[in-house]
């Protein structure tokens, strides 16, 4: 059966993940050391483990004859598609990433990439984040995108200062309480 028949789509197969924002082409992929780690690994795996795996049941299920209603091909193939894009993207966007060590600002005040700052908002809110990649930010778990606003805000700032931040309903003043990065 043609490919005319089956729900799925030809966009399916050109679509890219779309990745994090980065500011404008040029720019630096920022990320950590740790971040890094868990991108290659995730790829690796994806190489050594899962794709071989999926390949294989594709294998299988094709030689089982008509594909058009075989679900394991159907799936396998759409799975298959779906690590080769991901597989993909991780190696473009490792590619361009550029590791940055932030215990080299240990000890320091001022706030820099990898910085975990303490802040107390206009309604006496204290927050902490992590300053980390746009590939590793995870907002639930602290950890904020150098790209961000809320990061963009805090950049360079020191303990004690007050730095304004842009949000919907106008603007906000965040104060600096405190600023820590890893050891060496």
């Amino acid at each position: 059966m043609s490919k005319a028949f089956t729900r799925e789509s030809d966009a399916d197969d050109d679509e890219e993940l779309s990745a994090p924002s980065i500011p404008s082409s040029g720019t630096k992929n920022y990320i950590t050391r740790d971040g890094y780690q868990l991108l290659r690994q995730e790829l690796m795996t994806l190489i050594d483990v899962e794709r071989p795996k999926v390949v294989d049941v594709v294998h299988w299920a094709a030689s089982n004859g008509d594909r058009s209603e075989n679900g394991d091909y159907l799936y396998g193939k759409k799975r298959l598609r779906e690590i080769d894009r991901r597989i993909r993207f991780l190696t473009k966007r490792l590619e361009i990433a550029e590791v940055v060590d932030p215990s080299l600002h240990h000890g320091g005040e001022q706030v820099f990439f990898g910085a975990t700052v303490t802040y107390i908002d206009e309604s006496d809110a204290k927050t902490t984040v992590t300053i980390v990649g746009t590939d590793e930010a995870d907002s639930l778990a602290g950890r904020v995108s150098w790209v961000s606003p809320v990061a963009r805000a805090l950049l360079k700032a020191r303990v004690g200062d007050v730095v304004r931040l842009a949000v919907p309903g106008g603007s906000q003043d965040l104060e600096v309480l405190a600023v820590t990065y890893p050891a060496p």
